[in-house]
């Protein structure tokens, strides 16, 4: 009788398509496979291996001997193919199989798992392998675990894998990219194996070649940061440090990490209500207003973590290697997922080095450790922004300044960004009036040559804080430098009700002063070119008219006000039979009225002039 060839079979759990008895039903599809001594017949379904019982069918007499176990999965094949071509297997010493009468080998932690398995049994049988980009990197690992040298056969899987990684893989940049993917689950196998290092070398070096040719054109097109982005954080770093060490431009270096942070940081450009819509009255001066923008995001948060940390990590230590609006998203990301202090503090001192280039959206940094905490101590700690961190870029900041001793102008254009801040956070009705007072003092006087910012600032906060006490007015109040308003902002302040009454007098005050000493200014030289002078005679003249006119307004003003006082003091007069304390009410006004006293001479103020009507501003008495 004729024996039946034997089968090397690998065991896998019953398919959809098996039957009770877990026996596939095989159709009638075969693929013919020449062997030694005539041909095999391998019967396959139409599906994939990894779908189907899979049926080696050898022509030997000789039955399998040998059971391999990877992954959970079963490969009863002969012992002889496998012990010729694996070095591995072959100094095992084989456990006798308790369910047959072969042996058993269980290999763990193998490279590339049982799919890589099935290619090397197809080449230890003799069969022919497919190499490609895709299972390169699994095969190779897979060879060097199983120790197939050339010690056991002339051309074994560790040789031929690796002529395919140097002279077909590494030539394309395209396989390079699949095959460094595939690396990703292959740790620690292809990092001692050199694969990562030499992809990622090949990459750098492709790169930089294209950066050479294309000039700064490139840096707009950038065709090689989108495969970049797709690769696992870990072989993203060593493509950066390679690209690094061949002297590529950190504007470039930059791009390419900004790049990745937009992809594999989603939240990095959602939207962000914010304090908005604050409305013109008519004692308001106006304001700009912007939009802004929040950094959040959903998904894993150590991963975020991971990747926020590595990121910053990597990046160029030059200035101008990323934008600033990129450090501030990535300041915001780092807070939303808890990044140490460590690296928030070094992403501060990077943004207090291009503090010049933010705006205020870069500035309003949510507080989002209130929404994360839940329970709040007090309603100071429920601010909708995070001024802590802007006071403590603004300190590296200045400490810098100090360091370098840089420009005034630096920290002038500096005082525009950082006023501007003041009044957008002043509409937050929790922010404490400390917070604001420390802020707006951080810098030093000569930093503003103008307090209009500020004062729109301080405006914004008493409108919000309707309920501040006189003393909490006039210590707001205390920093802003009245002699450094414009007149348009004097002009608004002397109307303003919300200001303390002291700070308006000493506005009116200090625009009297200014006006006396630009007058004394435009007064003609005793000598000098007469001539010259003569040709700016009109044009002072008319100046000295238009100071003249602006200067017999705030006399009125102040008129006006001594009036205001004198009526006051009369009401008071009046109600002094029911009042106990008149003689000390009616002394405190008069020193009142002494102190503001300006005498107003008729022919100063014009015969008959009629006061106008929107200088007149009467106190009431609640």
């Amino acid at each position: 009788m004729k024996k039946s060839p034997q089968v090397a079979r690998v065991s896998r759990p019953p398919s959809p398509g098996s039957d009770s008895d877990g026996n596939d039903q095989v159709d009638d599809q075969s693929i013919i496979i020449p062997g030694a001594g005539g041909s095999s017949k391998l019967n396959a379904t139409a599906n994939s291996f990894q779908e189907k019982e899979l049926w080696w069918f050898v022509p030997s007499p000789m039955p399998t001997d040998l059971s391999v176990q990877v992954q959970g999965i079963a490969f009863n094949v002969h012992k002889y193919p496998l012990v010729s071509k694996c070095g591995y297997i072959h100094r095992l010493e084989l456990q006798p199989s308790i369910l047959n009468s072969g042996y058993d080998v269980k290999l763990e932690n193998f490279p590339g798992g049982s799919e890589t398995f099935e290619f090397v049994l197809k080449f230890c049988y003799g069969l022919p392998v497919d190499f490609n980009s895709n299972n390169i990197a699994p095969l190779r690992c897979a060879s060097e675990f199983l120790e197939m040298t050339e010690e056991f056969g002339d051309g074994n899987l560790i040789t031929k894998t690796e002529a395919f990684l140097t002279f077909v893989v590494l030539s394309s940049w395209k396989d390079t990219i699949t095959v460094l993917k595939s690396c990703e689950t292959l740790s620690p196998w292809a990092e001692n194996l050199q694969i990562v290092r030499r992809c990622c070398d090949s990459i750098a070096w492709k790169a930089s070649r294209e950066i050479l040719t294309t000039g700064d054109e490139f840096i707009e097109e950038g065709w090689w940061f989108d495969d970049a982005a797709t690769l696992h954080m870990d072989h993203f770093i060593k493509i950066i440090a390679a690209i690094r060490s061949r002297g590529t431009k950190p504007e470039i270096i930059g791009k390419c990490i900004m790049h990745y942070a937009d992809r594999w940081l989603p939240g990095m450009d959602m939207e962000l209500g914010g304090l908005r819509g604050y409305g013109h009255g008519k004692n308001e001066l106006p304001f700009s207003v912007y939009s802004g923008k929040e950094e959040g995001g959903s998904g894993n948060s150590k991963e975020q973590k991971t990747i926020i940390e590595s990121l910053v990590s990597i990046l160029p230590p030059q200035q101008e290697a990323v934008s600033c609006k990129f450090l501030f998203k990535m300041l915001k990301m780092a807070m939303v997922y808890s990044a140490t202090p460590e690296l928030i503090s070094e992403l501060e001192k990077r943004l207090a080095m291009m503090l010049e280039d933010a705006n205020v959206n870069d500035l309003l940094v949510p507080s989002y450790k209130n929404s994360i905490q839940g329970k709040l101590v007090n309603s100071e700690q429920c601010t909708m922004h995070d001024i802590d961190v802007v006071q403590r870029i603004v300190d590296y900041f200045l400490m810098q300044e100090k360091q370098q001793q840089q420009q005034k102008s630096r920290k002038c254009n500096i005082s525009k960004i950082l006023d501007n801040y003041l009044a957008e956070i002043a509409r937050d009705p929790n922010l404490s009036i400390t917070k604001f007072q420390v802020l707006a003092e951080s810098l030093p006087e000569n930093a503003r040559p103008c307090h209009d910012g500020l004062y729109r600032a301080i405006d914004t906060y008493l409108k919000t804080h309707p309920s501040l006490s006189e003393h909490d007015r006039r210590r707001l109040c205390k920093i802003m430098n009245c002699e450094k308003l414009s007149f348009d902002a004097c002009m608004h302040a002397a109307q303003n009700d919300r200001l303390p009454l002291r700070t308006v007098v000493q506005v009116l005050f200090s625009e009297q002063v200014k006006m006396r000493a630009v007058m004394q200014e435009k007064e003609p030289a005793p000598s000098g070119n007469i001539s010259e002078q003569e040709g700016n005679q009109s044009s002072t003249d008319a100046e000295i008219k238009m100071l003249k006119t602006e200067l017999e307004v705030v006399k009125m003003n102040i008129a006006e006000l001594q009036n205001d006082y004198s009526d006051l003091q009369r009401e008071y007069e009046k109600l002094g039979n029911k009042q106990t304390n008149i003689f000390q009410w009616s002394f405190s006004w008069r020193k009142i009225k002494n102190s503001f006293h300006t005498k107003v001479e008729g022919k100063e103020t014009g015969a008959g002039k009629q006061i106008p009507n929107h200088f007149r501003r009467r106190l009431s008495i609640s």
